[in-house]
């Protein structure tokens, strides 16, 4: 690679791309909709969102200082994030809110870079984030998992044309702000039931003396406001 094409990928990657028309930001949104309300498609959906919430434990276990052994994805959409450190303290606590709250905050995160017309950015930095995660992931449905999304994201960032890539990443926002919200509802409705005593929300109660129904209100709130605030962001075309 010359530094006429290294200069040019770098002011690709930092530069602004052109929004979308509105209607390809509804429709989108509406594709969005479509894999995250059907119970059929939700369940095969679902693993992106676990990438998501396992790579949000994962991702705080090492920015608190814990140790990072490994991480498995399951083909029922459940997952497993193993850290060592205290089995107390802010870390633990951190690393342990970190799952459900992960999908929605990326969302939003997403949403503010194609608000500022930062597609490539985000493209990029999705596969940046895969491939870092790809290094820990301990089973062979966890890696074929990750390598099938990543690998979506190679090709649709180095093959395909602009308006591709903005459709694509919007829908990729809209569905991690949408899809951000069912666990919640869904870990609430197995609590309700007797189940899932050993949740994230029943961890952190462990762990803060706090009921759980409250940790559940915070992920509640954060994915709610965050589809509010990621909404509102892609709809400002």
């Amino acid at each position: 690679m010359d530094s006429s094409t290294a200069t040019s990928l770098w002011d690709e990657l930092v530069g602004t791309q052109t929004d979308p028309d509105l209607w390809v930001v509804i429709a989108t949104l509406v594709a969005a909709l479509a894999v995250v309300v059907p119970q059929g498609l939700w369940r095969l959906s679902r693993n992106t969102i676990t990438i998501a919430h396992e790579g949000g434990h994962g991702l705080v276990a090492l920015l608190t200082g814990r140790q990072l052994t490994g991480i498995r994805l399951h083909s029922d959409t459940s997952g497993l994030t193993v850290s060592r450190g205290k089995p107390h303290g802010l870390g633990m606590i951190l690393t342990a809110a970190a799952g459900y709250t992960a999908p929605p905050l990326l969302g939003l995160g997403g949403a503010a870079l194609l608000g500022a017309g930062r597609i490539t950015l985000l493209l990029w930095l999705a596969t940046a984030l895969l491939l870092a995660m790809l290094v820990m992931i301990r089973n062979a449905y966890g890696a074929l998992t990750v390598v099938l999304t990543g690998g979506t994201f190679v090709v649709v960032s180095w093959l395909a044309g602009p308006q591709v890539q903005a459709a694509f990443a919007y829908a990729v926002v809209w569905f991690l702000l949408l899809g951000g919200v069912r666990p919640a509802f869904e870990l609430q409705a197995k609590r309700a039931r007797g189940g899932a005593g050993d949740s994230d929300a029943d961890q952190l109660s462990r762990l803060t003396h706090v009921p759980a129904g409250l940790w559940l209100f915070l992920f509640h709130a954060v994915s709610l406001c965050s589809l509010i605030g990621g909404g509102r962001w892609l709809l400002s075309v």
